[in-house]
């Protein structure tokens, strides 16, 4: 089994006129590529996964398989749902089109127990043979996939190789490492990103990274090199983006800063998720004045 590690990035789900872009789709994950990134991750959370209909969010990850090949870019799908059947069906479609290995979010509004996550997560991870990545986001989901739930989940199930942790702990990471360390950890907040992969995580799943994929890339492959002080200084001079990226729920104000450099045509959500508050759009406007975008 293949591990998949490095800085990857949790695509956003373009749309036009109320459907997915995946023209546009496309030339953002071939930007991605083209700026150095290791994986890209699409439909997960960002990806407005849980407004997408199947055939979307099949689509999507055809899109992102297609993009990938011939490339040295892996595809993380995202297969996560509060339905364990659902998840076990998109789980197997993108094995089926080819993608490298599978991301799947702790299930949402259900709030199953501990013994009920690590039963929808078997379920999922036996129904494939491709890696399998847990993703920790209590604040979103409504709950928390605890360090023994996840280390029996990976001592148990074969190809259940890493967890996101997205929790905003480094004393989860170092709760999982200390036990684990041949477990795979991934940072889920890009804030963090650079004390998350110093204290042991192997890589980012980066939600900045759809507007500044370079820079997000160099942070990951500096701290690989052993260059510390080079991906501090990226994480820090970062640090403040980060901020304005989720003054908002995510991803609104990332698509929406995607919109003013120009990377999206249109700016579309899917309802419940509506358009920043013109506070936000004066906010991204001003931090953007920071950075270069590169298209």
């Amino acid at each position: 089994m293949e591990i998949i590690t490095g800085a990857m990035t949790a695509l956003i789900t373009p749309f036009k006129n109320g459907k997915v872009d995946l023209e546009k789709y496309e030339s953002l994950i071939k930007r991605q590529i083209a700026q150095g990134m290791d994986a890209v991750v699409p439909v997960g959370t960002t990806g407005e996964s849980a407004t997408l209909s199947h055939s979307e969010h099949k689509a999507c990850i055809e899109v992102a398989v297609a993009a990938c090949k011939n490339t040295n870019v892996k595809v993380i799908a995202g297969a996560g749902s509060n339905a364990t059947h659902e998840a076990v069906e998109i789980a197997k479609h993108a094995q089926a089109v080819g993608a490298d290995g599978l991301l799947s979010v702790t299930p949402y509004y259900n709030k199953p127990t501990q013994e009920g996550l690590y039963q929808h997560y078997k379920a999922i991870a036996t129904s494939v043979e491709i890696p399998f990545m847990l993703y920790n986001v209590p604040g979103r989901t409504g709950v928390d996939l605890t360090a023994d739930t996840t280390i029996r989940l990976f001592d148990e199930i074969p190809n259940i190789y890493a967890t996101k942790e997205a929790t905003g702990s480094l004393d989860r990471t170092i709760e999982l490492l200390s036990q684990r360390n041949d477990l795979v950890v991934v940072s889920g907040d890009d804030a963090i990103d650079f004390p998350m992969l110093v204290n042991g995580c192997k890589g980012i799943i980066s939600v900045t990274a759809n507007l500044l994929p370079n820079l997000k890339a160099q942070l990951v492959h500096a701290v690989e090199e052993g260059n510390l002080e080079k991906a501090r200084k990226i994480n820090e001079d970062l640090y403040a983006l980060n901020c304005v990226l989720f003054c908002e729920s995510n991803p609104i104000p990332i698509k929406a800063a995607m919109y003013l450099t120009g990377l999206l045509d249109t700016l579309e959500y899917r309802l419940p998720l509506t358009a920043p508050s013109a506070d936000t759009m004066k906010k991204l406007e001003n931090i953007l004045k920071q950075y270069e975008v590169i298209k």
